[in-house]
């Protein structure tokens, strides 16, 4: 039995989806970038939250940027443009929203509101729908689209993430998507392991842009401890191989995430923080710096839009 809830916690206005039955819930915040702040399951009993969000609202509004967009929506673009800029249809255009080393870092609506459409709960799901409208207001992408985000709890502690993004503006638009989220298993992340089906590991300069090469990398083909690596990287995905595409096993508490992106993220962005507490794994539709080097970057033509769904899974090991 499945349940949905509007409450305020932490001077959050959250949304909860909840599975009665199972005793997992979904936390997601529409006002702040429609993040996914929780994701919450019943395991030996207790209560453990594997996303690494935020305290409160204020914690979410000052630090953002500083602690690494956790959970945010990247959208138009995803990862970093190179000095800003690029070229479309002939035009200049220089993104001015947020800067790191110069480079344009993780897209417009990270931060926006959304605004609630939809929300149900049934025997089978709980799920809303929140969409935000963006009007062209960075200089640096002034097209207008709509950015339509569905999370959707079903059974088996699954949990669908689909966006569709369409455009509303005259003429063709670039556009690019992503997701952002941390995942953690309470005890930081050298004793995980992780596994992700790829062969090969998009090459980056030291500024962290694809030099446009593709190196041979199955590193991870099969579960192995994280220990001491760092990531940074981005790297192809094989939908040769059986889904799950990605996993990350908490062997002591035997506990793991299962990751099942649809063909429409074709990439995978896994960043390990300093902290370490945690682990980003980021499903991407197209390669970072793609509004320049193009690789995956999708044009929309007036009114048409673009779907990109994957969906995060929870699992008990005996």
């Amino acid at each position: 039995m499945f349940n949905v809830r509007a409450v305020n916690d932490a001077d959050f206005d959250k949304i909860i989806l909840e599975d009665l039955t199972e005793a997992t819930s979904v936390e997601i915040i529409p006002s702040c970038g429609g993040i996914l702040n929780a994701f919450i399951l019943t395991h030996n009993g207790k209560q453990l939250n594997v996303i690494d969000g935020y305290n409160n609202a204020e914690d979410f509004k000052q630090h953002a940027e500083s602690k690494g967009f956790k959970s945010c929506k990247l959208s138009p673009f995803a990862c970093r443009i190179n000095n800003a800029q690029y070229d479309f249809a002939e035009k200049k255009y220089t993104i001015q929203k947020f800067l790191l080393n110069g480079s344009a870092l993780h897209g417009l609506l990270y931060d926006v509101a959304f605004k609630v459409k939809d929300q149900w709960a049934d025997e089978k799901s709980a799920g809303v729908t929140m969409q935000h409208q963006y009007k062209g207001s960075d200089e640096g992408y002034p097209f207008h689209y709509s950015c339509t985000v569905v999370y959707e709890l079903k059974n088996g502690n699954a949990l669908t993430l689909t966006t569709v993004v369409t455009n509303n503006d005259k003429g063709l638009m670039p556009i690019q998507d992503g997701w952002h989220p941390y995942f953690k298993f309470g005890n930081g992340i050298d004793e995980l392991q992780l596994e992700f089906q790829s062969k090969e590991m998009v090459e980056f300069n030291e500024a962290l842009i694809p030099t446009g090469k593709l190196l041979p990398y199955q590193e991870y083909g099969a579960l192995k401890k994280i220990g001491a690596a760092e990531f940074d990287n981005c790297f192809t995905v094989n939908f040769a191989e059986c889904q799950p595409l990605c996993v990350l096993r908490d062997p002591i508490q035997k506990l793991q995430l299962e990751i099942y992106p649809d063909k429409t993220y074709p990439y995978l962005q896994v960043y390990t923080p300093p902290h370490r507490k945690s682990i980003a794994i980021e499903n991407l539709s197209a390669v970072p710096d793609a509004f320049n080097n193009k690789i995956g970057l999708q044009i929309l033509e007036p009114g048409a839009s673009a779907n990109f769904t994957t969906i995060y899974k929870l699992t008990s090991l005996p």
